[in-house]
């Protein structure tokens, strides 16, 4: 026998790394040591498998169940001849289409991969160790771990009261006395995910009065075009009087383009220069591009499947309010709702019958689901699997 084969036969000594997750976590920077990876909820491949597609009613994931315009499944398909081409790295024609659609300039829009790829871009420029992001309790989990990757340190701010107009929403006065001389960041997100909750105009530009200019204000605003409370108002009309004002939105949620992962951002210039130091080449693809640009062009299927989810979350909401159910207001495409005690063994069993929610045990909040407003018989099959789960 070689001596590299006897050699490859004995046991391990005691000092050789273990290369196992511990390992390599002891080596990562000291805000990823501490991170929980992003929660996605169920394994929905898993559970279609087990149901079958036309079999499972999958709401908690905030899809729109109307789908995508036929513009923009048709530019997908023109696109694929090209797929051995790289996408454009600019992005200019769909930046275009969305300079024209909000009223700014194409300097002030920068291209991601899902609004989540910004949100943690955006404190992987402007955050570090040694400074301060602010962000409310309940809000979107994105926030926090966008803020640990920077290796910064997160102000979580206490939510409103559940006896509030708007339950565990957010308390904006608190969020600005929350900011000090080391603050860099603050999110908010309106309406907010995972309570739907929102804030009006009036509140937002009190608040921005209160922010120093030197903190960015990132204004996450993923359902910003189902809202129509008449109090409602985006923050991009607000863009030119305050300048550290940034905004991201998405085409996963009302544009029904979940699969592309499409997100952007509009800010100052300046601000979309500095962020394109870090931006990762090509992070959006062709078809994607391409089915943007078109469902841009498409306002009436974006209004009609708009007027169907304020529809359908008016009667969803009604119709679980009447079970005796506690329902958090919401301007989005889901509603939180209190379940109780037994949230964790009514969410169970509904998954038994096909029937797929959010569980909301990992934002705080383990006597809540999180229910997606989908088409009307998907609400029928919630409805009625409820029934059987709470007789």
């Amino acid at each position: 026998m070689s001596q590299a084969a006897a050699q490859s036969q004995q046991p391990a000594s005691s000092s050789t790394p273990a290369f196992d997750e511990a390992w390599f976590a002891a080596r990562a920077q000291p805000g990823v040591q501490r991170l929980k990876a992003y929660d996605p909820g169920h394994d929905l491949v898993a559970l279609r498998r087990r149901f079958g597609e036309a079999n499972l009613a999958e709401l908690g994931s905030n899809e729109n169940p109307y789908g995508p315009s036929p513009a923009a499944r048709q530019a997908i398909l023109e696109s694929l001849h090209a797929l051995h081409r790289y996408p454009d790295p600019l992005g200019a024609d769909l930046k275009r289409a969305l300079a024209a659609r909000h009223g700014v300039n194409v300097a002030q829009l920068q291209l991601g991969n899902g609004s989540h790829e910004l949100l943690m871009q955006l404190a992987q420029v402007f955050a570090g160790p040694g400074d301060e992001v602010v962000f409310s309790r309940y809000g979107f989990a994105v926030f926090a771990l966008a803020t640990q990757c920077a290796g910064a340190t997160m102000r979580v701010v206490e939510a409103l009261p559940r006896d509030a107009a708007m339950p565990c929403g957010h308390d904006l006065d608190a969020i600005a006395a929350a900011i000090g001389p080391q603050t860099r960041l603050v999110y908010l997100a309106n309406p907010n995910n995972p309570t739907g909750t929102w804030f009006g105009r009036e509140a937002m530009v009190a608040f921005l009065e209160r922010v120093p200019p030197q903190v960015i204000v990132v204004m996450d605003e993923a359902y910003a075009e189902m809202a129509d409370a008449p109090d409602y108002a985006s923050a991009v009309s607000l863009l030119d009087r305050y300048r550290n004002l940034a905004v991201t939105r998405t085409f996963s949620k009302a544009y029904g383009l979940a699969g592309l992962r499409v997100g952007y951002l509009i800010a100052q210039p300046g601000l979309i220069a500095v962020m394109d130091r870090a931006r990762e080449s090509f992070n959006v693809n062709g078809p994607a591009l391409a089915a943007c640009e078109a469902a841009l062009g498409d306002v009436a299927h974006l209004d009609w499947a708009c007027a169907r989810n304020a529809e359908q979350r008016s009667a969803l909401a009604d119709a679980l309010t009447r079970r005796g159910l506690r329902v958090f207001p919401s301007q989005t495409n889901f509603v939180l709702v209190e379940f109780g005690a037994r949230t964790s063994q009514i969410e169970a069993a509904l998954v038994e019958l096909g029937v797929i929610l959010r569980p909301m045990g990992g934002y705080g909040l383990p006597d809540c689901l999180r229910i997606s407003v989908g088409s009307p018989d998907e609400s029928r099959r919630l409805l009625s699997a409820l029934d059987q789960v709470l007789a």
